[in-house]
């Protein structure tokens, strides 16, 4: 397993932070949110953006939900809730251009009605890259991951105890990722931490509490999370409990959606 620490803002294409929306749509017009977020909000609030270099959508059909652990989250009331997950890469450096821009354009699609009433969110939030773990030493670059055909992407969230940041980050990087990724359909993990919402963003975007404990992992799987959700996924969060030095709030894996067609929207 090969590691390296989050993007150097001197590279000219490098990942800095990732923007995360997990949303559901109403029900009885989760087609009609589907068409509105591939075909307009993808783009228009936030890929025509600057410094936003790549984004994909992914899907939580409700046999992909039925795996999500723990049982009882702090991160959702209701582990069927967050459907629709998209992820969007910014370039290092540019943050703060990216945010502000971001919160500029989601108000002006607001003002012009451009805001989807159907729609039900569920999650939001700016995250700094800290780190990367690679399965090979010569795989896809993180920069590359959405781009890249991944069959399944799973989201981990982390509750650590308290000072213990530091510690919970060295158990994934050298001890917990090393035994478990060779010879694994894992190809990336990405180590993320959150970032505060800007005060301008719109109320109705949730404000999770204890953001300064938590983390977020993002592996990129080269097959359907199905295939090895029990094998990989479920030990996590027993191991990780074990160490005391935090638990996984929640684990989620996610497909990708299918450009230009309705798939997955009957599967909700």
């Amino acid at each position: 397993m090969f590691t390296q620490d989050g993007s150097n803002d001197s590279c000219e294409i490098a990942l800095g932070s990732v923007l995360v929306s997990l949303l559901d749509p109403e029900p009885g017009r989760e087609a009609e949110f589907h068409r509105w977020y591939e075909r307009d909000h993808f783009y228009a609030g936030v890929m025509i953006g600057p410094w936003f270099f790549a984004g994909r959508r992914f899907v939580a059909t409700r046999a992909l939900k039925d795996l999500r652990t723990p049982a009882k989250s702090p991160v959702l009331d209701d582990l069927r809730r967050g459907s629709y997950l998209t992820l969007y890469w910014i370039l290092a450096g540019h943050h703060e251009e990216a945010s502000s821009w971001s919160t500029q354009q989601v108000a002006q699609l607001i003002a012009n009605q451009r805001m989807l009433p159907g729609r039900r969110p569920v999650h939001a939030g700016f995250y700094r890259h800290r780190w990367s773990a690679f399965r090979d030493p010569d795989g896809v670059p993180a920069e590359l991951a959405l781009d890249h055909p991944y069959p399944g992407v799973v989201l981990a969230m982390l509750d650590r105890a308290p000072e213990q940041a530091a510690a919970v980050e060295r158990w994934f990087r050298e001890e917990h990722l090393p035994r478990v990724l060779p010879g694994s359909p894992v190809a990336i993990c990405l180590g993320l931490e959150p970032m505060p919402l800007p005060p301008e963003v719109p109320a109705y975007i949730p404000r999770p509490p204890d953001l300064e404990r938590r983390s977020l992992l993002a592996y990129f799987v080269e097959v359907d999370p199905r295939q090895c959700w029990r094998e990989l996924f479920e030990p996590q969060v027993r191991l990780l409990a074990e160490t005391g030095l935090g638990t996984v709030s929640l684990a989620a894996p996610f497909i990708p959606t299918l450009p230009g067609t309705d798939r997955y929207a009957d599967e909700l």
